[in-house]
């Protein structure tokens, strides 16, 4: 997307406040004619003043009182703008952060297993405010800036056509110039747009797994890696800073040339009598003013620069391709009875890498299936699978007959109810996170479901029980007692089918215990899914299924399977 595009755009997002964007034009011309207006009165008090004992006192303080007023008007105007156009900004980049958050919401799963935490997180905050200040200095200077231009242009005709063809013949060279500098900084713009999504995706992983760092000794690693990405940075903002900030300074060589020649040739002219020294003075002014706009415009190109790199990347999330809708027939299915079937299932998350081929299982309802294997076997793809989170490349998979991509998925979805091995938790109450699926729950509900993944004892020791307020990674819960509370929110859901993807993983064996009688209270008679890498949890299970190389390599009870002395038995055997 090229820059015009990516402006014309965000023009766009502003077109909703038409009026605040008319108010806003208003006290632009306004404020530029007073600006005006000045220059043209100071001129007429300086004519007042013919030389020593030629001065009329009374015209040159009435000019003064107007111009006291004039540049008083001018000075509100230009506040009320500057009011309506950080209001025209906030609201715009308001409008897009809450877009953008909508987006992230619908796109697929792929797009958050190929882009960092971080990087998504720099777009929603490095990348909005550079927009912010990029939109709130864009407004003001093309609105007064557009505004100024042409006044000043008329009044400068109207005192002297002939210095104002050399003001007029200095502006192509202005605009080339700074036309020349911007084209070549907004690469280096984009490239450290880039690297500080990097850097921050970096930071992030660094202190979330801050345990994992300190455990390994990886300080100094982490640090000079910091410092390089961190370097990297620097350099790339040095850069781009010192291109951008380049328009400014040499803009104003080519208006500070073009100030020295006016002044000289308007000086032959009063010499001449062609024009008063008060015209002189006032056309210097105008000469300035209309300067003016093409030093600002460069000296926000900087942060123009940026807000463009900014948007670019936010544009680049919005245009991404959402995730794949609901077919058109897709119904409601709300009653399920946990008749699941895998026919002929392939899938890859890169095509020319296959992980699963042509999977074929029936599961009948109230089965509870156990999914075994080494890493990368395929396990939890089966759970993407059927949860969609992922499409299948062939095959289908069928819930009671009805293909699931003839399902909507947010009844596929609420048909299962996930405890993953990897803990979720945000920002709020020990209540608010257990009844999370089901916000309108009781009291009573909620504790009940607590007590029944064992997790009631240790919230009623917190210091404020179920209102306990805990941070979005619950630094202040042990691993354990997380993922009891996860337990715990989907015993509150009761949902017809369940997975549990090593549900039980970071629990100590005791409470794992209790939570296994707790499961098998919950799983009965519903169908589930159990991935394991503890065997000792999978025992009981109707069908166990041991995975390799995305291909289901032997099946049965956990007996059969260690009769036929196979992959299942030499892992058992193992533990």
């Amino acid at each position: 997307m090229n820059k015009n595009n990516i402006w014309k755009r965000l023009i766009a997002y502003t077109g909703q406040y038409r009026r605040l964007t008319l108010w806003a034009t208003i006290c632009a011309i306004l404020s530029v004619i007073a600006s005006l207006v000045g220059p043209l009165l100071i001129g007429w008090a300086i004519d007042y003043m013919v030389g020593p004992g030629e001065v009329d006192f009374k015209a040159v303080l009435r000019l003064l009182v107007i111009l006291a007023i004039v540049y008083a008007v001018g000075s509100f105007f230009g506040w009320l703008l500057t009011y309506l156009s950080n209001r025209i900004a906030y609201r715009t980049v308001y409008d897009l952060r809450r877009e953008l958050f909508n987006k992230l919401n619908v796109l697929p799963l792929k797009f958050h297993d190929n882009h960092p935490q971080g990087d998504s997180i720099s777009r929603f905050v490095n990348d909005m405010d550079a927009v912010s200040d990029g939109l709130l200095q864009g407004l003001s200077t093309l609105l007064t800036g557009a505004i100024t231009i042409v006044g000043a242009i008329a009044l400068m005709l109207y005192i002297s056509p002939i210095m104002t063809l050399v003001v007029l013949i200095s502006a192509p060279v202005t605009f080339f110039v700074a036309r020349f500098i911007t084209m070549r900084s907004q690469k280096m713009f984009r490239e450290q747009a880039k690297i500080l999504g990097g850097l921050n995706g970096y930071v992030e992983e660094m202190i979330g797994g801050q345990k994992v760092v300190t455990a390994y000794h990886y300080e100094e690693r982490a640090i000079k890696n910091f410092v390089d990405q961190n370097e990297t940075l620097y350099q790339a903002g040095v850069k781009s800073q010192f291109y951008g900030s380049l328009s400014n300074p040499t803009t104003r060589l080519v208006n500070n040339i073009t100030f020295s020649v006016i002044a000289m040739i308007g000086s032959v002219m009063v010499i001449r009598g062609l024009v008063s020294v008060g015209d002189l003075s006032s056309f210097l002014i105008y000469s300035n003013l209309f300067a003016k706009p093409f030093n600002e415009i460069t000296g926000v190109i900087t942060q123009l620069q940026s807000a463009t790199a900014s948007a670019q990347r936010i544009f680049a999330v919005l245009d991404a391709t959402p995730e794949q809708p609901d077919a058109i027939e897709a119904k409601e299915n709300s009653t399920s009875q946990g008749t699941i079937v895998f026919d002929q299932v392939s899938f890859a998350y890169q095509s020319d890498r296959p992980l699963i081929n042509n999977f074929s299982l029936e599961v009948k309802p109230g089965t509870r299936v156990a999914i075994v294997g080494q890493t990368g076997a395929g396990k939890t793809t089966l759970v993407n699978l059927l949860m969609r989170f992922y499409d299948v490349d062939r095959g289908s998979i069928k819930i009671d007959g009805i293909d699931i991509k003839m399902m909507t998925r947010d009844s596929l979805r609420r048909n299962f109810g996930m405890v993953l091995q990897d803990t979720w938790l945000f920002g709020g109450s020990i209540r608010d996170n257990i009844a999370y699926g089901k916000p309108e729950a009781t009291d009573e509900e909620v504790i009940a479901a607590a007590k029944a993944a064992n997790a009631h004892s240790f919230i009623k020791r917190l210091p404020e029980g179920y209102a306990t307020k805990i941070s979005g990674s619950g630094d202040n819960l042990s691993q354990g007692q997380k993922q009891l509370l996860t337990i715990a929110r989907v015993m509150l859901v009761d949902p017809p089918m369940l997975i549990l993807d090593e549900a039980t993983s970071s629990i100590d064996t005791l409470t794992e215990i209790r939570i296994q009688k707790a499961f098998l209270k919950m799983i009965s008679g519903r169908t589930s899914f159990v991935i394991a890498h503890r065997l000792s949890t999978i025992r009981d299970s109707d069908l166990i299924l041991f995975m390799k190389d995305g291909d289901i390599v032997e099946s049965g009870t956990h007996d059969e399977l260690l009769a036929s002395g196979g992959y299942y038995a030499r892992l058992y055997d193992s533990q």
